[in-house]
């Protein structure tokens, strides 16, 4: 079996985990009453989702695990990959928790969640930029490699905690996340076929899979959350595709939607503060400034999709 058509048995597989494990796992999270809590200054239509199932993430990693794993036994690369989004998807998962139990959207405090999170993509970067050929260079697109030794560590850990979140604040519409990282996922298995890494294009194939499934059950209106468990394993696997195709450049063209949520949060943040309370957009992420803007839910996530689609097509010629 070639590698493309094992990457597409990767995809399908996952997605048929998801598929055919997703009724039942959302009625034992509402059995288990593992519900979301919403933001109290969330637009206000989105408070009629309260309650809906939330931790479906976990049902979409496995699923993009399980679907890898079948297709083809890992290897290192992709055993890293594997665990970066098991650990940063686990960190999201202890949040999830203690979001369930108080009730209320506030999990595990900011400086705690950064800290775990910085643990992670430290022991990834420092793996990466000694064992791997090239692991401490970044490629600049239609120039070349650049080698920036030491520096490389906290560039590459400023790098993955950066797109990890900026995955999370993306998940706040029903199916934004998911089919970004769909697009996105699909667009690196690609890339990683060309650069000669078919493992890595494997793994990229399940995980596009396992969010097209979950979109199943997430489009709108959704029937469950995937949660922090989620959005942060699917920033981390996006993440580590990227380091070690060594195109982290290359992920914020086609992530450019993902690094365009971020921006806005940040900006929202420094200009309400240096003009004493004043704001850019009408609400941060981007997604909830063009719903305050008249968008419905679903012109909005569609539109963003597009969007995404026009990204990744950009991607690919900086690439090719």
């Amino acid at each position: 079996m070639s590698g493309v058509e094992r990457a597409a048995l990767a995809a399908v597989l996952a997605a048929a985990l998801v598929l055919v494990g997703g009724r039942s796992v959302i009625a034992r999270l509402a059995a288990w009453n593992v519900r979301q809590a919403i933001r109290e200054d969330a637009p206000a239509r989105h408070r009629g989702k309260a309650g809906t199932p939330t931790l479906g993430g976990l049902l979409l990693v496995a699923a993009a695990v399980l679907g890898t794993v079948a297709a083809a036994p890992p290897t290192p690369p992709v055993a890293l990959v594997l665990l970066m989004m098991l650990g940063f998807g686990g960190i999201g998962l202890l949040d999830d928790v203690l979001k369930v139990r108080r009730g209320r959207n506030l999990g595990l405090r900011a400086r705690e969640r950064l800290a775990a999170q910085a643990l992670l993509a430290a022991g990834a970067v420092l793996y990466v930029s000694r064992t791997v050929a090239d692991g401490s260079t970044v490629a600049l697109p239609w120039v070349g490699s650049v080698e920036l030794g030491w520096i490389y560590v906290p560039f590459g850990m400023a790098f993955i905690l950066g797109f990890v979140n900026a995955v999370n604040l993306a998940d706040g519409l029903d199916g934004l996340a998911a089919g970004l990282s769909a697009i996105a996922a699909g667009t690196y298995a690609a890339i990683a076929f060309h650069r000669g890494q078919p493992d890595l294009g494997l793994l990229a194939a399940g995980l596009a899979g396992a969010c097209i499934g979950f979109l199943w059950f997430n489009a709108y209106p959704a029937l469950v959350f995937m949660g922090d468990a989620g959005s942060n394993a699917l920033g981390a696997g996006l993440a580590g595709l990227a380091v070690l195709t060594k195109t982290e450049l290359v992920l914020v063209v086609v992530g450019a939607v993902f690094v365009a949520e971020a921006l806005s949060v940040l900006a929202q943040v420094a200009y309400f503060k240096a003009t004493g309370g004043r704001r850019i957009f009408r609400m941060s992420p981007l997604h909830h400034h063009f719903e305050l803007a008249g968008w419905t839910e679903p012109q909005t996530v569609t539109r963003f999709w597009l969007l995404a689609a026009l990204a990744a097509l950009a991607g690919l010629l900086v690439v090719f």
